[in-house]
């Protein structure tokens, strides 16, 4: 694929042979930018994303017929999708600004009355009405999140949260009842740059867990990842982002901090969440590498000493990992 998009990458690999459900938020479709993300990164993966009826009952029941006939690998649902994906019990799910309580977000936001759809339906319908007593379904409908929940089913279902959302904000809700959430750099739509940075790792997270793939693991101390005024160093967040593509990459500090953990959620962001090791024994990691910026004597991992003549940027590191090809 030829694409000037400096974010959007393939991954043929990825999800290769699996199926994966999307489903779309309110006044959307099948036929989403989002959908066409999946299938643009993901083009061994089969992408079934319908247009979903506007009646919530009507929604719903689609779904689980879906779910029923295809046994998806993957069912990810954003904003109202979200809402739907949650309920979808026995599948791994990714919930992305999920509208849990979706009549409330609709009279707040004025979407009642005639609506425009936002993409184009294979019906060709255009705009559909929200009456009272379609707010109602939908409340009805969004009343049955967490209905028949098991301990097990928490552990299938990820919660992202776009931290400028100013549309729907269910983080504290969810987190009542999933233990797997965390918020990402975004608005409630997401963007080519919040997709790959956001949903893109837990994707892979997933297709790992399901392959049962184990990954070469780097750890990567965190004091080689900021300069003396506490920003990136460069090309740092550049060589996390190619490192994750094919590692299994954990960050690590001496003891919990508030303002490391911050500096993560800041820059580094999704690919931290459930990443960061506390330790003061890094010679006890047993992985694959270890970039750190200390003497750290024997290792049970290969030690990249960041700062080195062989070592002495994170384009060095690059180049290094860029020959290694996933090793």
């Amino acid at each position: 694929m030829t694409t000037e998009n400096p974010y959007v990458k393939q991954f043929p690999d990825l999800m290769a042979g699996k199926t994966l459900l999307y489903c779309h938020g309110f006044g959307s479709s099948g036929q989403s930018g989002t959908v066409t993300r999946l299938r643009t990164v993901m083009p061994q993966a089969r992408v079934i994303a319908p247009d979903l009826p506007v009646d919530p009952h009507e929604a719903i029941a689609l779904l689980h017929r879906i779910c029923d006939e295809e046994h998806p690998d993957l069912i990810i649902g954003t904003s109202m999708g979200g809402m739907y994906a949650e309920q979808l019990r026995g599948f791994d799910r990714i919930c992305v600004n999920p509208a849990l309580e979706i009549a409330e977000t609709m009279k707040a936001h004025g979407m009642t009355g005639t609506q425009q759809f936002q993409n184009p339906r294979l019906d060709g319908v255009q705009e559909f009405y929200v009456d009272k007593a379609l707010v109602k379904a939908y409340r009805d409908v969004s009343e049955q999140r967490f209905e028949g929940l098991t301990d097990d089913d928490c552990q299938h279902v990820w919660g992202l949260f776009g931290d400028r959302d100013d549309l729907v904000d269910t983080f504290d809700m969810f987190c009542q009842h999933y233990p797997q959430a965390t918020h990402f750099h975004g608005e409630h739509r997401m963007d080519d740059q919040s997709y790959m940075h956001s949903v893109m790792p837990v994707i892979r997270w997933i297709d790992d867990q399901q392959r049962h793939r184990q990954r070469p693991i780097i750890y990567i101390g965190i004091e080689t990842m900021f300069n003396a005024y506490r920003q990136p160093a460069s090309s740092v967040q550049k060589a996390v982002r190619l490192l994750i593509e094919h590692y299994d990459v954990y960050f690590v500090t001496d003891a919990p901090q508030p303002e490391t953990a911050s500096w993560l959620e800041e820059y580094i962001n999704v690919p931290a969440w459930r990443h960061t090791i506390y330790t003061y024994r890094r010679d006890l990691l047993y992985g694959d590498y270890l970039i750190s910026q200390r003497k750290e004597g024997d290792t049970m991992a290969t030690l990249l000493e960041y700062g080195s003549d062989t070592f002495k940027t994170w384009d060095d590191i690059i180049d290094y990992f860029s020959h290694l090809g996933g090793q």
